[in-house]
């Protein structure tokens, strides 16, 4: 049974920092390049971030330099986070984990991050 859930957002201010995590349940993740997504209202899901079985990382180049993913692997299990640093704006949305490039048609709930003063 595949499940993903996410979870760390919150309210910050710009500048500010914020961790995500994410549990995926499921044998399929252990050998798949996992990333984040973000959807902010009125726009379209994006991928931000995305990191391989075999350690290599991909960044949109709006959040290269500020944001750090990384991940464990487990049996039937990955752990993903996101190190999200010097907060804009511009990173306000619902952030969501699965698989990179091409997401799995399924999603979990999700973790708002309001970047606001």
């Amino acid at each position: 049974q595949v499940q993903l859930v996410e979870s760390g957002g919150g309210l910050v201010q710009p500048g500010g920092s914020l961790r995500l995590s994410c549990t995926a349940s499921g044998s399929i993740f252990s050998t798949s390049a996992m990333g984040w997504y973000r959807q902010a209202p009125g726009k379209q899901r994006e991928l931000v971030a995305s990191l391989s079985s075999s350690g290599n990382t991909n960044y949109a180049n709006s959040v290269k330099g500020r944001f750090i993913i990384s991940r464990s692997n487990g049996k039937n299990r990955v752990n993903l986070w996101l190190q999200m640093n010097s907060l804009k704006f511009d990173d306000t949305a619902v952030y969501y984990c699965n698989v990179a490039p091409t997401a799995y048609d399924y999603w979990g709930q999700g973790t708002q991050v309001t970047v606001s003063s």
